[in-house]
């Protein structure tokens, strides 16, 4: 896999404690640059600061790095600081600039996808809860047009110890355009130790248990729950025969 080849490869490894641990099987011997959460930005600058010397860096993500990861904050600081970087196969670089390449990963959509069954066949949005950077109107705002549109739901950071009302919000909004009864795929730590993968009908999802490890999503008006899958047909039913 590109992502380990990657890993490997480099001289330094930058991330979150959490997610540098995970991956602690392949860094032995490696620099190694942690921060704890909320230190997003130093950690990145460093990243960069030290690629800059000259050393290979990695810079840790889970899921994929370009979907509520740091790949859009570390090209943003590197604009800000006004380095030359480009992408591998475009030539060697200049002294005192950067290659950077973005390794694409799995993002939770689709792990978590994956374990509920199908529940992205069809056209859906994501929207993340966590305003500690976006302003909880505009979070609103959006969370609106995607449930009006009747788009499936897929929604990250949905609730922490200080964020414990947000969820409840979308609920209450993706009730006012679709049936309680809609599934709803809630799916914590997807493959990891404590994962758990569970449905419930809309209207029960504010008794959920949900935290920051969750990826929860609502269903459109053609969402399906069957056994233990939900599903979103795409609208082959409505063309073909499908019981023949």
């Amino acid at each position: 896999m590109r992502c380990v080849d990657v890993i490997k490869g480099a001289d330094v490894i930058a991330g979150y404690t959490v997610y540098v641990d995970l991956i602690k099987g392949f860094i032995d011997g490696k620099e190694v640059i942690a921060t704890t959460m909320k230190k997003e930005v130093d950690r990145v600058k460093a990243a960069v600061e030290t690629a800059l010397t000259g050393k290979k860096v990695a810079l840790v993500s889970s899921g994929d790095p370009g979907i509520y990861a740091m790949a859009g904050l570390a090209l943003e600081i590197i604009k800000e600081k006004g380095v030359s970087a480009r992408r591998p196969g475009c030539g060697a670089p200049e002294e005192g600039s950067l290659t950077v390449e973005v390794v694409p990963g799995i993002p939770a959509l689709s792990s978590g996808g994956s374990l509920l069954g199908a529940p992205l066949t069809h056209d859906f949005a994501c929207v993340s809860l966590s305003d500690l950077l976006t302003p909880w109107e505009l979070i609103e705002k959006r969370l609106n047009a995607v449930a009006e549109a009747d788009f499936v739901m897929v929604i990250f950071n949905p609730k922490s110890k200080k964020r414990n009302w947000q969820l409840n919000k979308a609920q209450e909004i993706a009730l006012k355009h679709r049936s309680g009864d809609t599934p709803v795929g809630i799916v914590k730590s997807a493959m990891r130790d404590a994962q758990d993968v569970t449905i419930v009908p809309l209207k029960d999802l504010h008794e959920a248990d949900v935290d920051m490890l969750t990826t929860v999503f609502i269903g459109n008006s053609a969402s399906e729950g069957y056994l233990d899958f939900m599903f979103t047909p795409r609208g082959y039913g409505k063309k073909y025969d499908l019981k023949s």
